[in-house]
């Protein structure tokens, strides 16, 4: 694909950031250029809105008109999105958003660099790249530590990038399986008391990690693999005793764990293994008055070396954009609960600790 002709942000700073300045970008390439402008021009009115520039378009050429900062912020926000979309890595309107959010907050990061495409494909065919900076940190951390907690809310990505990773692994055959597991809370762990084989049995809980399993292999693929044994779907209760050797285990739903079954989950990884542990403090589904083992873990390991904390935050989001509305407007509400203490009649105190069953998002 040719490259277009896209000058590097060069504009001449002024001290008055109020100046009006004006810059030109061409854009040859027709895909380029609607991958970038977005169906009737709602990326460029995006990129326009968020920077606070007047944007238009004529013919090949985007036109920026603002302040001399604004405009700045648009024209290398531009010139690095074309520097994605020709990596191949397709853009979403909340992709513009978290670019601009991502230059004007960490001007030294390249965008190329943060959602660069991943050595896995869907099974669509669609690229698979981290969606913002801190899932890039989260890939970056899974790819450099043996042990990676990612923590925060729905939607961001944590078990996708995950099992993203562990299907890199086994692909470029760094490993030889992947083990999924994570506790069945809701049914006791007691799952010998349920109808059906061990696989039906903790399919439901599960779920998630099939989703994104399928999303990324071909569903015989996934089958084969599951009939052999590659892929091992393995209920938390079951892990004790075992020791997991050159494989990529992930614990989804770790805010479910006791103190206990996290010690003893964190203590089953062999050599040549890594562990990534997935959850959402804030949605604890543990008896009343028993700590989550993910928070507990968390505070207790900060700071280990060769073990990685990422966290994430409603910003992270990318899911639809009403999620991380519903997000923060939980955590609005939360602050001001526990900022009162646990008897203002919201039946909560600190959110890392474990309440009776909520409803999830």
């Amino acid at each position: 694909m040719p490259r277009p002709d896209v000058p590097a942000p060069a504009l001449p700073r002024t001290e008055d950031a109020r100046s009006e300045v004006a810059a030109d970008i061409e854009v040859t390439d027709r895909e380029l250029l609607l991958g970038l402008t977005g169906p009737n021009g709602g990326r460029l009115a995006l990129i326009e809105r968020l920077c606070g520039v007047h944007a238009g378009l004529r013919g090949q050429t985007v036109h920026l008109q603002g302040r001399d900062e604004d405009v700045w912020l648009a024209q290398r926000a531009i010139s690095e999105l074309i520097d994605v979309l020709r990596s191949g890595t397709a853009l979403s309107e909340r992709d513009v958003e978290s670019s601009v959010r991502i230059l004007r907050e960490h001007p030294e990061v390249k965008l190329a660099d943060v959602f660069a495409p991943l050595s896995v494909t869907a099974a669509t065919g669609k690229q698979i790249a981290p969606r913002g900076i801190a899932q890039r940190f989260y890939v970056q951390a899974i790819q450099s530590h043996d042990l990676v907690f990612g923590v925060g809310p729905a939607g961001t990505g944590k078990t996708y990038l995950a099992m993203a990773m562990a299907v890199a692994a086994l692909n470029a055959q760094r490993v030889k399986r992947i083990v999924l597991t994570r506790p069945a809370v809701e049914a006791g762990e007691r799952l010998g008391f349920l109808p059906g084989s061990m696989t039906e049995k903790v399919d439901p809980y599960l779920r998630p990690l099939y989703d994104a399993l399928h999303d990324m292999l071909p569903a015989q693929r996934v089958y084969g693999l599951i009939e052999r044994g590659t892929i091992e779907i393995a209920p938390l209760a079951f892990m004790r005793g075992r020791t997991l050797h050159d494989c990529v285990v992930i614990l989804d739903e770790a805010q479910n764990t006791t103190i206990g079954q996290m010690r003893m989950f964190l203590t089953r990884l062999g050599e040549r293994s890594k562990a990534i542990v997935t959850g959402d403090v804030t949605q604890v589904d543990l008896p009343y008055g028993a700590r989550s083992g993910l928070a507990d873990a968390v505070d207790l390991l900060r700071g280990v070396e060769g073990i990685s904390i990422c966290t994430f935050s409603s910003a992270d989001v990318v899911r639809h954009p009403l999620v991380q509305r519903i997000v923060e407007a939980y955590d609005a509400r939360d602050a001001g609960i526990d900022a009162h203490g646990p008897d203002d009649g919201g039946g909560r105190g600190d959110p890392r600790s474990a309440r009776g069953p909520r409803g999830r998002g």
